[in-house]
């Protein structure tokens, strides 16, 4: 399903480029994202192959249409007539990806073990975008099992200063 996703993701980011329109639909995208999870019973109603497709696709274009981009509408459509709605949210995660490369923005997973202050995270991000040379947006995760650190995972690099780690090489010496 990714390379589908992809695909169609790929397809939504070259049209709304055309038109200068990505930041729109990205935050389209997000908002319909925001619907579905708050009401995931609506995601499977428009999903569901019960229901005749006219019935869901009159029911999205009601409680969509005018509210968001019409481009972000359209591909929700679409995707319920080809019965993909399943790839919607990795799709929207494509679109992202996507968008933060144009825009050159890294994304930083951030774990820790307890939760960063915001104090913390400006910090962590100027740190990050000053290695990185590029903006950088957190997405930041909590893993009591780290005891403490960070762990930041970011172009594909992993920067792992968590004591689970420090313990773990520590240990290591120790065995030799």
């Amino acid at each position: 399903m990714a390379e589908i996703s992809k695909e169609y993701a790929e397809a939504l980011f070259a049209l709304a480029c055309e038109d200068g329109s990505e930041e729109s639909v990205m935050s389209a995208l997000d908002g319909i994202c925001e619907i579905f999870e708050n009401n995931p019973e609506y995601s499977e109603f428009l999903a569901s192959p019960g229901i005749p497709l006219g019935e869901r696709l009159a029911s999205a274009e009601q409680v969509l249409d005018g509210r968001f981009h019409e481009r972000a509408v359209s591909y929700l459509l679409l995707l319920c007539e080809k019965g993909r709605l399943g790839i919607f949210r990795e799709s929207v995660d494509e679109f992202r990806r996507l968008l933060n490369v144009r825009r050159s923005v890294v994304t930083a997973r951030v774990t820790s073990a307890v939760s960063l202050t915001d104090r913390e995270c400006v910090e962590l991000t100027k740190k990050l975008e000053k290695i990185s040379g590029n903006t950088v947006s957190l997405d930041c995760h909590v893993d009591p099992s780290l005891i403490g650190g960070v762990i930041v995972e970011m172009n594909g690099r992993v920067m792992d200063g968590s004591l689970r780690h420090r313990l773990r090489e520590v240990k290591d010496v120790i065995n030799r």
